[in-house]
């Protein structure tokens, strides 16, 4: 079985591959690259899931299974924001403090002053989509929920990590292990889902 997913990132390539190998033993994720998919993919969904499936729609020209996935940070008392724009929020918002990640965490606090913890619930969003070669289309969804805190806790982890308190652990995303992580995040959560998806869905 050939997957190829709308990326030329090798780590996330790896890491499906990896998460994918005990449901799919003879399994091989190919990148973009790898089938001569060239140019960069508009993502203009107005959802986790809309610009999934447009990534994957991309991936399936090649003619295998095309899967793409889109993530970012939901905040309650924001609206959901950062949402789809989690990546480039402090860029869109015209935030004079910079464009990084730094500066999309910044950003956040920034419109969190004054909130209360009770107030302050937020959650991690992974949306994978799948096409099938025979256009058959699904997507599905993996979900962690936390807290943002008013200041930086840990070195770990990339993005919002540092801001993310999650409950069970008593640390923020940015203090656990690479382990613990996998065990519990949105990505790791939808992968296990769209291994249980596939199974069903795709015939060799």
């Amino acid at each position: 079985m050939k997957i190829v997913l709308a990326s030329r990132n090798r780590k996330k390539i790896g890491e499906l591959r990896t998460l994918l190998a005990e449901s799919f033993p003879a399994l091989e994720v190919l990148s973009l690259d790898d089938v001569g998919i060239c140019g960069e993919i508009e993502e203009n969904g107005n959802t986790f899931e809309e610009n999934a499936l447009i990534k994957a729609r991309a991936a399936a020209a090649s003619g295998y299974i095309g899967v793409g996935d889109d993530s970012g940070l939901t905040v309650d008392y924001l609206g959901g924001e950062p949402g789809i724009y989690s990546a480039r929020y402090a860029a869109i918002k015209h935030f004079a403090g910079g464009h990084d990640d730094e500066a999309n965490n910044r950003l956040v606090l920034k419109n969190l002053e004054g909130v209360p913890a009770e107030r302050r619930g937020a959650a991690f969003v992974c949306a994978i989509g799948c096409v099938l070669p025979d256009g058959r289309e699904f997507t599905v969804r993996g979900e962690v929920h936390g807290r943002i805190l008013t200041e930086y806790h840990g070195n770990g982890g990339f993005g919002y990590d540092p801001l993310f308190f999650y409950e069970p652990y008593g640390k923020t995303l940015a203090e656990v292990t690479p382990a613990e992580k996998n065990a519990v995040s949105h990505r790791g959560k939808a992968i296990r889902a769209f291994a249980e998806r596939l199974r069903a869905e795709y015939k060799d």
